[in-house]
């Protein structure tokens, strides 16, 4: 029995949802999103009491499968029009900068060109810091958008053109993330023979 499908899903007043089939529309102030849920999935929408509900038609691997995932992802559908998602990034390294140009997004790394990403249609970038000063204050922009998918992987796109390494800490890291550093080579000293 999934707890989390059989939990109903509040929408806030700024959102308007439109059910034909299993096809949900979700609007709101931050965008408008659309899925199809399997056939297996039943979903009702309540609009004098503002919620969603999910059931499944049968009870075969892939309709309790489906029931939470279906659940989590209408929820997150109702959040991101309604709040939208961000994720923050941090770019370590003597030199580097972002910049947003047009659609397009910048990134200077230390390549012999700068990384140049397309933004996904619904995204924005914002750079509260274009450029790192030193190792120690690194530069910073989030990623915003209504669909919490696409901005966690237009995110992890970014992050693998640079990976943080373990020595300096130089590359692109999530707001917060601890990276584990290893100690460099130490060279001993004394007399060679």
């Amino acid at each position: 029995m999934s707890r989390i499908g059989n939990k109903a899903i509040e929408v806030p007043a700024a959102v308007k949802v439109d059910l034909a089939g299993t096809r949900v529309k979700v609007q709101g102030p931050k965008g408008t999103l659309e899925w199809s849920a399997p056939e297996q999935i039943e979903i009702a929408h309540d609009a004098a009491a503002k919620r969603i509900t999910i059931k499944r038609r049968s009870e075969d691997k892939f309709s309790r499968a489906m029931h939470g995932t279906a659940r989590a992802l209408i929820n997150n559908m109702v959040r991101g029009c309604a709040t939208g998602f961000e994720r923050g990034l941090e770019l370590y390294g003597t030199g580097y900068s972002v910049k947003v140009e047009g659609k397009n997004f910048s990134i200077n790394v230390g390549f012999a060109k700068p990384v140049i990403l397309a933004i996904p249609a619904g995204v924005t970038v914002t750079i509260e810091v274009p450029q790192t000063r030193g190792n120690d204050v690194p530069a910073k922009f989030k990623i915003v958008g209504p669909d919490k998918q696409v901005v966690g992987q237009f995110a992890r796109s970014i992050k693998d053109v640079r990976p943080p390494e373990p020595y300096q800490g130089k590359g692109i890291r999530y707001e917060g993330e601890q990276i584990r550093r290893k100690q460099g080579k130490a060279f001993a000293g004394g007399a060679g023979g």
